[in-house]
């Protein structure tokens, strides 16, 4: 199975997916930023693009890289991904399905000024990140248009990490038990 934690930057999807992963016994975190940098470090570069998600290749190495992560070791991958083009989404999890690869789709949301906040003060990645404040907007567009409607949603606004990744492995726990055996 995947869980795939969606939502813009500052949802706390890494920081999530960490304590996800430490809470679903056989699970493992895959970044699939990961592939995307593997692609940026090919010489000469591909295409010019603001956002590795747009070259094609992206899209069914993510899928296949899950796929034989999981051929391999079984279990649960967490994946904290932002994926806010529809189109992108689709050819992923339509992958996933012809693999028979179950997943749980997640949106870790938060309000603008929440979100904003967390940018701000991001010590990590560095505060006020041009590149984390550019896809608010695409977010929202996203969230009210199709994404919100494709995963469950889980406002972290109020909620730490904990309580979120909490939430998250008791939805993953309960539908492993509906799973056929």
């Amino acid at each position: 199975m995947i869980v795939w934690l969606n939502g813009t930057h500052g949802a706390g999807k890494t920081t999530t997916s960490a304590l996800v992963q430490r809470l679903i016994p056989g699970s493992r975190v895959f970044d699939a930023e990961k592939v995307g940098e593997t692609l940026m470090d090919i010489k000469p570069g591909l295409p010019v693009t603001d956002n590795f998600q747009h070259w094609p290749p992206w899209r069914p190495l993510v899928v296949e890289t899950a796929r034989r992560v999981l051929d391999y070791t079984g279990g649960v991958l967490v994946m904290p991904m932002t994926v806010l083009d529809e189109q992108y989404w689709r050819e992923i999890s339509s992958g996933l399905a012809q693999h028979a690869i179950p997943v749980r789709h997640f949106v870790l949301h938060a309000d603008q000024d929440t979100l904003r906040g967390r940018i701000a003060g991001d010590t990590v990645v560095g505060a006020n990140s041009p590149f984390r404040l550019r896809y608010l907007d695409p977010y929202a567009e996203a969230a009210r248009t199709w994404l919100h409607a494709e995963a469950e949603v889980i406002d972290t606004t109020h909620l730490t990490p904990a309580q979120t990744a909490l939430r998250i492995a008791e939805a993953v726990k309960s539908s492993e038990n509906d799973l056929p055996a």
